[in-house]
């Protein structure tokens, strides 16, 4: 069967999911990502491997760019630190926490235990909006977890490029690590900030323009995503940043540059293109246990997996809550008593539900499946290559399943939809969005 027809094969099957999902009343990647994962161990199913630079290059930039222009940015500029905290703080913690546990109790050697650490360290951000969005939580939850998602692929990259790095050629410095951040990042930023710029300009021109009509603004915003990645990731700076920049920086300025009227046309073309590779990223997702499995060396014992699997999956969930509380509490405490600032406390329910959102998704897998598969001499294989693989695949589904399903229960159990106006921040000002309206 041709790789097109098992697309189209699985983009219908990745339809009838969804609709089961909605009425079922279940967040649709949990369904996708089990559906796929019981269609690839079907006898008949045909082994399909998702290329990681289709995912980098196709999928991510795309999802990235609309979920940042749909990012509401008072309210995103209002959490910068709290962001900031997540999507860097929490992501170098992971990566620590789970290459020491990937070490000492799955046995793995520390530089593929840290580029595992790495691997499974970001949340995923089309994941994390997919689950939140059909629950109420308060906007400063769903802020907080867009946020962190939309900025923490480029740092957790980065720590995996140097790990990567290192155990392929057997060299590791801090320096460097910590330039390379830097020069990625900041580079990364200021590429979005300059494609985001040149797209305002040309959209406002398109838009006055009497020989154009909306068509050509339209493909103008699909092109958009892959003017700011492609650039910053051939200049060595993070397309991903790159990506949400400009995607930020758009939507921020949307009512100046796009008409109401074209505004509508567009919305409908973005959320049918974001359905699609939705669907197909989360089926694609489950698609690829047996290419993982197949690549599995069979010296490996089933209980050793087994146990790996869950003591990795637990270190990812677990590093979360230990830095997510500290994380929401003592930089408030700070604020009293250096500056004199009293910013109230959040309630512990909210910090709760942020501790416990952290699932992960395309970003990871493709990560895990770019790693090469020889080091630098060209013979020796990439150590515990299998195994990393095999292991962010379970932290995915137990993240991303297990976490996604019982959200749900545990806004409930915490009364949060019933007491939504606890969290509601006197000063803020909500100004409704064109998309919104």
């Amino acid at each position: 069967m041709h790789d097109f027809e098992i697309i189209l094969i699985l983009l219908a099957a990745a339809l009838g999911l969804s609709i089961l999902a909605q009425w079922l009343k279940l967040p649709y990647p949990i369904l996708l990502v089990s559906g796929g994962l019981l269609l690839s161990l079907q006898p008949y199913a045909p082994e399909f491997v998702l290329p990681p630079d289709v995912v980098f290059l196709v999928f991510l930039p795309p999802l990235l760019y609309g979920a940042a222009f749909n990012t509401h940015w008072p309210r995103f500029r209002r959490q910068i630190r709290a962001i900031a905290l997540l999507a860097v703080g929490l992501v170098l913690f992971t990566t620590t926490a789970v290459a020491w546990v990937a070490h000492d109790f799955v046995g793995l050697d520390w530089g593929p235990a840290f580029v595992l650490g790495a691997v499974v360290s970001p949340p995923d951000a089309i994941a994390a909006i997919a689950v939140t969005q059909r629950l109420r939580v308060p906007k400063i939850v769903s802020t907080l977890l867009e946020g962190e998602s939309l900025v923490n692929d480029a740092s957790a990259l980065v720590a995996y490029r140097m790990g990567v790095a290192a155990v392929v050629t057997g060299v590791f410095s801090l320096e460097a690590a910590g330039l390379s951040f830097l020069k990625v990042s900041f580079g990364g930023v200021a590429m979005g900030l300059l494609i985001g710029f040149a797209i305002e300009k040309l959209s406002k021109l398109l838009e006055r323009s009497e020989h154009t009509d909306h068509k050509f603004n339209i493909a103008v915003t699909l092109l958009a995503p892959y003017a700011a990645y492609l650039p910053a990731e051939h200049l060595g700076f993070s397309g991903v940043l790159a990506c949400v920049v400009a995607g930020l920086w758009i939507g921020s300025r949307h009512r100046k540059i796009f008409s109401r009227e074209l505004m509508v046309e567009a919305r409908a073309v973005w959320e049918t293109m974001d359905f699609i590779l939705n669907g197909l990223i989360f089926i694609l997702i489950g698609f690829q246990l047996p290419a993982i499995l197949k690549t599995l060396s069979i010296n490996h014992d089933p209980c050793y997996l087994l146990r790996g699997a869950v003591v990795v999956a637990g270190a990812v969930i677990l590093t979360r809550i230990l830095w997510v509380f500290p994380g929401a509490y003592v930089p408030r405490w700070l604020d009293r008593q250096v500056l004199g600032w009293r910013e109230p406390y959040p309630p512990w329910e909210l910090v709760t539900v942020v501790a416990w959102t952290g699932m992960r998704g395309i970003v990871s897998l493709a990560a895990a499946m770019a790693i090469p598969l020889k080091l630098a001499d060209g013979v020796t294989d990439f150590p515990q290559r299998d195994l990393i693989q095999f292991l962010t695949f379970w932290v995915i589904f137990a993240t991303l399943v297990g976490q996604g399903l019982s959200l749900p229960f545990l806004i409930r159990l915490l009364g949060i939809e019933k007491r939504e106006e606890m969290y509601v921040d006197p000063n803020t000002v909500e100004v409704p969005r064109l998309e919104r309206d």
